[in-house]
């Protein structure tokens, strides 16, 4: 089984990208919420965690080989778990899961219905479905997202440490802003001074949204 995969971002279309190493072009499924920084990294290197699986039927010969990305290894350790929700295939779950994992984690160990009918082809019913099944087996992912975005690293500068101020008084999340300014000092460490940091966490934000 392919586990961890190193390559160049060549393209990023909704659910796949496409990575280029060593004069091979490999297509790989990501989720919703990867889209956006892995489009920041077009034409940089990028390791990308996987899942392999096969698609297609058995009985006819007809079976597909399919690889699923993630950015971080705690990603793919929560979408194993995801899939074993009844009626949750990995399609699907590529689909739903167009939120940052902290975040969907979060939903479940609340119960919070609403916020996970909102993803992508989930509704009510899965919703339910969802927490009832998995309710208290994913909060290590809640905790570890808001560890990570508790406080910035000793690497940031004192113009990144204020960016992150900044943007908590504008009203952004503290997860959301740390993730983006984690981003962007490896897609763009020559930033510098605080209003700078600021934008380019917007740039990064636009392309996970647009």
């Amino acid at each position: 089984m392919i586990v961890r995969m190193s390559g160049i971002v060549a393209e990023v279309h909704e659910g796949l990208a496409v990575l280029e190493r060593n004069g091979l072009a490999y297509e790989v499924m990501v989720c919703g919420y990867a889209v956006g920084e892995l489009t920041a990294c077009q034409g940089r290197e990028v390791t990308l965690h996987t899942l392999e699986y096969y698609e297609g039927s058995s009985a006819g010969g007809n079976l597909i080989p399919r690889i699923v990305g993630f950015l971080h290894p705690e990603d793919r350790a929560f979408f194993s778990r995801f899939i074993t929700v009844k009626g949750m295939g990995v399609r699907r779950a590529i689909k739903a899961l167009a939120e940052p994992i902290g975040r969907v984690a979060a939903a479940i160990e609340e119960g919070d219905e609403l916020a996970l009918s909102r993803l992508p082809g989930v509704g009510k019913r899965v919703a339910s479905q969802i927490i009832a099944e998995l309710k208290g087996k994913v909060r290590s992912f809640a905790l570890a997202a808001e560890e990570t975005a508790a406080e910035p690293s000793q690497a940031w500068t004192d113009d990144q440490r204020d960016a992150l101020e900044v943007l908590l008084a504008l009203g952004e999340r503290r997860v959301d802003a740390h993730r983006w300014l984690e981003r962007a000092r490896q897609l763009s460490p020559e930033t510098r001074g605080t209003d700078e940091w600021v934008k380019v966490a917007y740039r990064i934000r636009s392309t996970a949204t647009d």
